[in-house]
């Protein structure tokens, strides 16, 4: 059953449990149709190749497993009003987080798709929910980051990128930057040594190109004459 208050506590989900909880909560705004969800259709929720990164194949168990550890996380489980022979299942993310229709949109899409940029959220959430401007894909964010404990984190740019990335931590924290190791360092007095040689072969490449612009146009000074 959901929590009669939200959560205060860190949650630390399995990378199943967040696909799980991500799909659910994208049918139930996309397909509200054919939600709550039974075991196959949430199964080929997490699957689906489209939209998903990394994309996945949990078999039953896997996404039975899943359930039951968002159940014990109040997040997730049998649906409240489900009246078939088939057992349907359906997510608490409102009642364990109180979040506004733009938090769940992008906090679903991270769940999905891991960490991304805001241009990134705002193209990606369309069908959840409609930001008109970048500021307020940032506003969702920011809000997220100041929860206590925080939904969402900034992480540090990487070197050669234009834009930040933000993550979602319902999975704990975020290794944002990889560390270089004792293999990644000892290659790069190498690497240096190659790139020093390619700029020396090309610098000899323009000055013989300069070489050669020049005596022809010493040719044709001497035509000219």
């Amino acid at each position: 059953m959901p929590a009669d208050t939200p959560i205060e506590q860190p949650v630390v989900l399995t990378a199943a449990e967040a696909r799980a909880l991500g799909a659910l909560v994208e049918k139930e705004i996309t397909t509200p149709e054919y939600y709550p969800l039974s075991l196959n259709a949430l199964g080929n929720a997490c699957n689906q190749r489209s939209n998903r990164e990394p994309v996945m194949n949990l078999d039953e168990d896997d996404v039975r497993q899943a359930l039951n550890g968002l159940e014990r996380k109040q997040l997730a489980g049998r649906a409240r009003s489900s009246d078939g022979r088939v057992t349907k299942y359906e997510h608490w993310l409102g009642e364990a987080f109180n979040l506004s229709r733009a938090e769940t949109a992008l906090l679903c899409v991270l769940l999905l798709r891991g960490s991304q940029t805001p241009g990134e959220l705002r193209g990606r959430s369309e069908r959840l929910h409609r930001f008109d401007e970048i500021s307020d894909v940032l506003g969702g964010l920011q809000k997220m980051m100041e929860r206590e404990p925080p939904l969402a984190a900034l992480l540090p740019r990487q070197p050669g990128t234009k834009e930040s990335r933000y993550a979602h931590l319902l999975c704990g924290p975020v290794e944002s930057i990889a560390v270089p190791t004792a293999a990644d360092a000892a290659e790069l007095p190498s690497l240096n040594h190659a790139h020093e040689e390619r700029i020396a072969q090309l610098e000899t490449t323009v000055a013989e190109l300069r070489q050669q612009v020049a005596d022809l146009n010493e040719k044709l000074d001497r035509l000219a004459g």
